[in-house]
């Protein structure tokens, strides 16, 4: 496959379910403590967890951030349609009968990352926080003004047309066909197309968070190796504006 990166340098650690410690300014991390009363540069210390407090450190998945603003400065979420991104599987009669679907076409009006998805097929509960959704996604408009997050579960990205350039709280990635992407859950990101349009697919995991399959006997070095998945350095943006941000919540759309 001809590599079709952007000529744009993004930078990335190795290693899956690593803890990094990285900085986007130079001494914005504390030393020694996570949440001092100051925190270094007048940043706001929040921590961005991924399993309960109580979990097994070795099964514990949490980040710190130090940000401009804190995050809970919005005005109250409402309702909005939730159009053809769904999580109920169980509105409609099930038919035993083989299906496939043609892809989905590109849209012809304007549609962001968001306002692509539409949802295939399912099972599970998301307040059950177990099973999965699987959606293609097709958009042809960057979410330059609308930010992300979803309460509900991890999202696997899949590129199957087109670039994304996906960037979060955390940092920024850019990924092709033939890679993935995943999002933890509760992570607010946005989505660009250096291409100008994409298609894919997705993947929500409502259950526990995704883990490397066992090797049993193909040996130690077969399938994908920890080192191949990579995590963004730290990134940020400081502007001024009105801004859009969206949450999936309990299966609903919300925004604010």
């Amino acid at each position: 496959m001809t590599p079709t990166k952007s000529e744009e340098q993004f930078k990335y650690q190795s290693g899956f379910g690593n803890e990094f410690a990285t900085e986007a300014v130079k001494g914005a991390l504390p030393i020694g403590q996570n949440s001092p009363q100051r925190a270094p540069l007048g940043l706001y210390a929040e921590q961005f967890s991924g399993t309960s407090f109580t979990t097994p450190r070795l099964m514990n998945k949490r980040a710190w951030t130090y940000r401009i603003q804190p995050s809970v400065l919005h005005r109250p979420f409402r309702q909005i349609e939730n159009k053809l991104f769904v999580s109920k599987f169980d509105e409609v009669v099930t038919t035993p009968n083989q299906l496939r679907w043609n892809p989905l076409p590109m849209p012809e009006a304007e549609t962001d990352f968001i306002g692509g998805i539409v949802t295939m097929a399912g099972c599970g509960d998301v307040f059950a926080q177990t099973g999965i959704a699987v959606h293609i996604f097709a958009c042809n408009k960057a979410m330059t003004e609308r930010f992300f997050y979803n309460a509900d579960a991890e999202m696997l990205i899949v590129p199957e047309s087109g670039r994304l350039k996906i960037l979060t709280e955390l940092g920024v990635i850019e990924t092709e066909a033939g890679e993935i992407a995943v999002l933890p859950r509760g992570l607010k990101f946005r989505v660009e197309l250096p291409d100008g349009k994409a298609r894919g697919y997705i993947c929500e995991n409502y259950g526990g968070h995704f883990r490397l399959p066992d090797l049993g006997p193909i040996g130690a070095n077969g399938l994908a190796n920890p080192r191949d998945f990579e995590t963004p350095v730290a990134w940020f943006e400081d502007k001024d504006g009105n801004f859009e941000l969206t949450a999936k919540f309990g299966g609903k759309l919300w925004t604010t």
